[in-house]
């Protein structure tokens, strides 16, 4: 009796070790293709993200199968500075110093959604909001907060400062269906992103942490606050060169 009970927890042990090791490959294996993904958007522009295939589904489901993203690839000489100074006032003041984490944004976020009893402030850097936009859902869990910090740091590690902003200012969503910056422009002033002027600059970045929110309320009070905010900031702000 006592062998066979030896037998089968040797058993157990085998297929428990197995299973570690096939849960490690496949772990390994993922992050080796999101590390050349990463490497190949280095000089190598995103067609679509995860975050524009999931939306195209639902506004398929919606709309029928004819529905498409508004969406079109501009080089960052071609939009407008206004722009990626608002953001970077809007969403990460610490871009340039920081090397993909702003502990103190962290810290802060922390703070206030302690206060409030809920999330209502995240701290995310733009490199991380990258991270997540090109791979991953926008579901709350420690796992994809994991996750979102393992890519981020590729992105920080293998791009510089210039390529990650470019990236991220052509793939962020600004509406329903409406995604990077030149689709923005057309979509909210019938511009093109190179020909924004601060005060629109300012709006499409105070637009940012809810898009699809704001394009149905154009005329909020909190969103024009919040522009006249991020244009006050944005003289202050240095980009990318």
């Amino acid at each position: 009796m006592f062998i066979r009970g030896s037998k089968m927890l040797k058993k157990i042990w085998r297929w428990l070790w197995r299973s570690i090791a096939l849960v490690i490959v496949l772990v390994l294996a993922y992050e080796l293709w999101i590390f050349a993904h990463v490497w190949w958007y280095v000089d190598h522009n995103p067609g679509a993200t995860a975050f524009m295939e999931r939306r195209l589904v639902l506004l398929q489901e919606k709309m029928g199968e004819d529905a498409a993203l508004k969406y079109r690839w501009v080089p960052y000489e071609k939009i407008s500075i206004h722009l990626k100074r608002a953001l970077i006032a809007a969403e990460d003041a610490k871009f340039l110093a920081h090397e993909g984490f702003d502990i103190e944004g962290i810290e802060k976020a922390l703070k206030k959604n302690e206060k409030k009893g809920k999330v209502v402030a995240g701290g995310s850097t733009i490199s991380q909001q990258l991270a997540k936009n090109l791979f991953l859902s926008g579901e709350r869990s420690y796992v994809r907060k994991g996750q979102e910090a393992i890519i981020t740091l590729m992105l920080e590690k293998m791009m510089p400062k210039r390529r990650i902003l470019e990236i991220y200012l052509n793939v962020i969503e600004w509406g329903e269906g409406v995604y990077g910056a030149e689709a923005a422009a057309r979509h909210y002033y019938r511009s093109s992103a190179a020909g924004l002027s601060p005060y629109q600059a300012a709006r499409l970045a105070a637009m940012v942490p809810r898009p699809r929110y704001f394009e149905k309320r154009p005329n909020s009070p909190y969103l024009a606050r919040q522009a006249a905010t991020i244009e006050a900031r944005m003289v202050q702000v240095s980009v990318p060169r």
